[in-house]
């Protein structure tokens, strides 16, 4: 009985934290919202109720989200909470752009997507080639609700540690840079992420480095050194893809380049992306990555460490 009055009280705390946080933010005119917000409260008291009662409470797919075939776009986007305009005026003064890579579980991208959607930004979504086609047309579906979004243009089937998986973030910096969005940054993420930090947080985070990428790294390490030492092949096949190593000695990096190591994830400016895009030094270690293992963790890095590639062209001031 006292586990029952608990969570009666703590369902009645929340729904009145909700009533304050939409008031105070003037989203109270939005009926739509309200009745969201009330309605998650429901879902709580139902959680308690069954909980109280020693049962196991585990929603359905449904109670996770609405899915976009069932509803109109503008149902979809009010029922599933995604915001339809800019949270502050810094945010939409530093507007960031969005490479995701996909392969599986069109549940866990939605929940990715909607975690760091903004209107102002811009997305391009990645499907792996190999991916089913139910989820090919879900992502396609889904995203025909956002004008700030796409998929990329071109499609690459995605070997674990093979090439194809910088190809695939390349295919979407292409598509990002002739994007009419004036992004700040462009941050690579992948199907299984789910960020830590709100838009304004990452927004405030980036301005700290004025201008410059993030893109850490290190000399290789001692196991790392035959990534790059020896000729790697993507093996693919209807049954198994991966990356095969071979005895063969590479050619050394073009323009006497110094290997970096460091992580696949970064966050780039845009004029460096053009760089990368356009500049025939990251064309001409693009071309010698090509059989390399796991070339993502060290094309960015590499080519951020070239001088002059990190130039602050208009650097960002500090609020």
């Amino acid at each position: 009985m006292r586990s029952w009055k608990h969570c009666l009280f703590t369902v009645s705390l929340l729904t009145a934290l909700i009533f304050v946080f939409v008031y105070n933010n003037k989203l109270w005119e939005n009926k739509r919202f309200l009745r969201a917000s009330l309605s998650n409260a429901s879902v709580l008291t139902e959680v308690c109720h069954q909980i109280s009662e020693g049962k196991v409470f585990n929603p359905g797919e449904n109670a996770l989200r609405t899915p976009v075939g069932e509803a109109t776009c503008s149902e979809y986007l009010a029922q599933a909470h995604y915001f339809t305009e800019a949270l502050s005026t810094e945010e939409a003064d530093f507007p960031l752009a969005y490479t995701v890579t996909i392969h599986k579980d069109f549940s866990t991208f939605e929940r990715l997507f909607r975690a760091i959607y903004m209107p102002q930004n811009v997305y391009c979504v990645h499907v792996d080639g190999k991916a089913r086609a139910e989820l090919k047309e879900a992502v396609g579906r889904m995203l025909r609700c956002f004008p700030n979004a796409f998929l990329a243009s071109k499609t690459e089937s995605v070997v674990y540690g093979g090439f194809s998986r910088l190809q695939a973030d390349l295919n979407c910096l292409k598509d990002l840079v002739a994007s009419e969005v004036p992004w700040k940054y462009v941050l690579n993420t992948c199907g299984q992420d789910f960020p830590l930090k709100t838009n304004k947080e990452i927004i405030q985070h980036l301005k700290v480095f004025k201008g410059r990428n993030i893109t850490p790294g290190v000399l290789p390490p001692a196991h790392a050194v035959g990534r790059t030492k020896y000729i790697h092949r993507e093996i693919l096949s209807d049954k198994t893809s991966y990356v095969h190593k071979t005895v063969q000695l590479k050619t050394p990096p073009p323009h006497n380049m110094t290997i970096y190591f460091g992580t696949a994830y970064v966050a780039l400016t845009r004029d460096f992306a053009v760089f990368v895009l356009q500049d025939q030094r990251s064309l001409d270690l693009l071309s010698w990555s090509k059989d390399t293992y796991s070339p993502d963790e060290h094309f960015w890095v590499t080519l951020n460490r070239i001088p002059g590639a990190r130039a602050v062209v208009h650097p960002f001031k500090r609020t």
